[in-house]
């Protein structure tokens, strides 16, 4: 199995991207930035502003992959404004699919359902040309299928066959 490594988690309790992109990079509080997130299954990441968001229940955490951020743009969530920042997987091929994420603490289950696709704040955030680069690279959105934690650092990462559920071991 490939190594896989969450790299940062962001917990946000507000949306901090407001307003128009040409207004210039809001306060990104570097205290969102966080080593561990509880997660809760259909709700979310507790604390986060998605939780428990009747509107965002089906893709209440955004995973993004840090290849995927062309060399120039930082690697950085308060910047993407996604929730967990994955090395070692490929995880915009993985639409449609079921996944899971054990940082050691049990496997955190979650049903990739769509892309989240870059927005024009990424040229703000990141820099010029960031949105057009990230297209089919900006991150996906998913459900929580599982309760658990995700934390910074090592993590095994797998794809359920439809009626499988992971197992830690």
């Amino acid at each position: 199995m490939p190594h896989t490594e969450i790299l940062q988690l962001l917990v946000s309790p507000v949306h901090r991207l407001a307003g128009r992109p040409g207004d210039g990079l809001p306060e990104l509080p570097p205290g969102e930035r966080v080593t561990r997130a509880e997660v809760r299954a259909g709700l979310g990441i507790v604390g986060d502003r998605y939780f428990n968001r009747p509107a965002h229940r089906n893709a209440s955490i955004t995973l993004m992959a840090a290849e995927r951020l062309p060399g120039r743009y930082p690697a950085d969530l308060l910047r993407t404004r996604r929730n967990v920042l994955l090395r070692g997987v490929d995880i915009d091929a993985c639409v449609g699919a079921t996944v899971f994420l054990d940082c050691g603490f049990g496997p955190v289950e979650l049903e990739v359902r769509s892309a989240a696709r870059p927005c024009a704040w990424m040229d703000t955030t990141l820099g010029p040309g960031a949105q057009r680069a990230l297209r089919g690279g900006g991150g996906v959105r998913c459900r929580p299928l599982t309760d658990g934690v995700l934390a910074v650092g090592p993590a095994v990462f797998g794809i359920l066959e439809p009626g499988d559920t992971a197992r830690s071991g």
